[in-house]
């Protein structure tokens, strides 16, 4: 959630005092906002005085070619970055946000969720929003497709097929967040976390851009509308088409906390890194970048050992992430020619598991090697719990793929 930057983060503390005043006087504030907006109706006056009012709070927002929003369309899809994403559209055009997580009731209701009621499976939840579609009273669905935040810089998570299965007609919304000192959105973090913060901070962006509206193609398929408007969300907001679902997300979440619980060693240095080759360890030439690019690129090699390591640096060096490298080499977005046997037999090798792992995803049927990771019982105990770490992970991917 801090910035990296020694001068921001000294920025930070001089702020810090001003900061516990506005948090302070802005919850006070918020009740009434609260209180003012369930109070009036639905209407242009109610969205007129609560986004003024919420300036206050320090959250502004812009739309940028309004005249593109279509009355006509029933169900906008957005990307999602914050918690409030949902209330900050609303103040711009009435339009409802089911609830998809979390037991109806109080809560749910005051933070702006509309409640269907208790809803068994997908299916069951698209059906009572193609009824409640079929109304002409009531306002358009607003739906994020992504069902999990990201801050809304590296890229997009993988759009569910269910927002796109209620109508033949949807129109994207592009939001993009900006505040300054902490960064926006800090994954697992609850909803009342990102509320105090954002009444600590001197004030918060929304940036809304209208897009125009997509119809579905002739006989196309749910997952290839959603796919289709992914990739126009996409490039509207200069980020990156991913596979990569909420699903993946809670499970690097997941691994991240037991990770941080691990004993013997402090959590930054215990995450399960593929060593650096010994060619590279007592190099003092190499910059702290090109350290970090070169142990990244040992991850991909891992997962793709017929990949040039060359391709993969030139790509990493643009994406900056593992993952969308991994996804960009595996969809063919990134071209080049397979390495043969021999010249990937003189790589180094980081661990014999992962290299197992790997293997195993080019196809073979052999099962992960139980092999340790190192040829020797290592005499400290931390680096015993590396090994483990590393052999634990190559399973994790191999039962993945």
């Amino acid at each position: 959630r801090f910035p990296a930057d020694g001068f921001l983060l000294l920025a930070l503390l001089l702020y810090a005092p001003v900061g516990l005043c506005l948090l302070i006087l802005r919850l006070f504030i918020g009740v009434h906002v609260f209180l003012v907006s369930c109070a009036l109706p639905d209407s242009v006056l109610r969205r007129f005085i609560v986004r003024v009012m919420c300036s206050v709070l320090g959250l502004f927002v812009r739309q940028s070619d309004p005249r593109l929003r279509d009355v006509n369309v029933k169900v906008y899809i957005a990307n999602h970055v914050t918690h409030f994403d949902h209330n900050i559209i609303n103040l711009l055009t009435s339009c409802n946000t089911p609830a998809l997580n979390g037991a109806p009731g109080f809560i749910c209701w005051s933070r702006g969720f509309m409640e269907l009621g208790v809803i068994g499976s997908r299916a069951e939840l698209v059906d009572s929003l193609k009824v409640y579609s079929s109304h002409r009273g009531n306002p358009p669905l607003l739906l994020f497709p992504e069902e999990a935040a990201t801050n809304g810089r590296a890229g997009l998570l993988r759009f569910s097929s269910w927002p796109f299965s209620i109508l033949d007609m949807v129109q994207p919304v592009a939001l993009q967040v900006q505040r300054p000192l902490i960064t926006v959105s800090v994954a697992d973090s609850s909803w009342i976390t990102e509320l105090l913060w954002t009444f600590f901070v001197p004030f918060t962006v929304y940036q809304v851009r209208w897009m125009p509206s997509v119809p579905r193609r002739a006989e196309e398929l749910s997952e290839d509308f959603a796919l289709r408007v992914q990739e126009l969300l996409a490039m509207e907001l200069g980020v990156v088409s991913t596979r990569l679902t909420a699903a993946d997300k809670t499970e690097h979440m997941k691994r991240l906390r037991h990770t941080s619980l691990l004993p013997f060693a402090p959590a930054s240095t215990l995450a399960a890194r593929p060593r650096m080759p010994s060619s590279l360890t007592g190099a003092g030439s190499f910059a702290p970048e090109d350290l970090r690019i070169t142990a990244m690129a040992q991850r991909v090699k891992e997962v793709l050992p017929h990949v040039p390591l060359e391709v993969i640096r030139t790509d990493l060096a643009q994406t900056n992430c593992v993952d969308t490298t991994i996804a960009n080499l595996l969809e063919g977005r990134v071209p080049f020619f397979p390495e043969s046997k021999e010249a990937s037999a003189d790589l180094p090798d980081p661990s014999t598991s992962q290299a197992a792992a790997a293997s195993a995803v080019q196809g073979s049927i052999a099962v992960p090697s139980s092999k340790p990771a190192t040829k020797q019982f290592a005499k400290s105990p931390v680096e015993r719990h590396l090994s483990l770490q590393e052999r634990k992970r190559a399973l994790y991917d191999y039962a993945r793929r």
